[in-house]
């Protein structure tokens, strides 16, 4: 598949994540990249012929403070060729990898635990509503406390 159309279903993946997700997700960059790199992968503990199909890279919304500044925006790495690979030519089977690889990682991005993140993914994967009563809790953004004017 040509770059710029995984590009556009990555675009499409994201954007079919649930809006209150989303509205949560400032300074997130989801990028496309062929494939990662294989000192990633021997940092990482992952041998062949196991690999990635994402990685989130930045500092958890858990892990921030009230007063951080400006900072190069968190990522979201796409793994091309490896999901191509998982999926064959199956568009469909593609976008729904994307779909599944975004979520993860911005479990990651929201600082949900393993568990946390694999019990979304089964709502989302089983087709359950992640909006409404029952859906899961995102943390609570970090508070920006400036303190009182005088």
């Amino acid at each position: 598949m040509k770059r710029r159309h995984f590009e556009a279903l990555a675009n499409e993946a994201f954007l079919a994540i649930p809006k209150p997700f989303r509205a949560r997700m400032r300074n997130l960059a989801v990028v496309v990249e062929d494939e990662p790199e294989p000192e990633l992968l021997r940092e990482m503990g992952i041998e062949p012929p196991d690999t990635l199909f994402g990685l989130y890279q930045g500092v958890p919304l858990t892990e921030r403070r009230w007063d951080d500044g400006n900072r190069l925006p968190d990522r979201i790495v796409i793994y091309q060729r490896p999901i191509e690979d998982a999926c064959g030519d199956d568009e469909d089977a593609i976008f729904e990898e994307v779909c599944a690889t975004i979520i993860h990682e911005s479990g990651h991005y929201f600082g949900l635990s393993e568990e946390e993140i694999e019990a979304i993914e089964e709502r989302w994967w089983n087709g359950d509503d992640l909006e409404g009563e029952d859906a899961p809790v995102l943390p609570p953004e970090p508070q920006r406390d400036r303190g009182k004017p005088r």
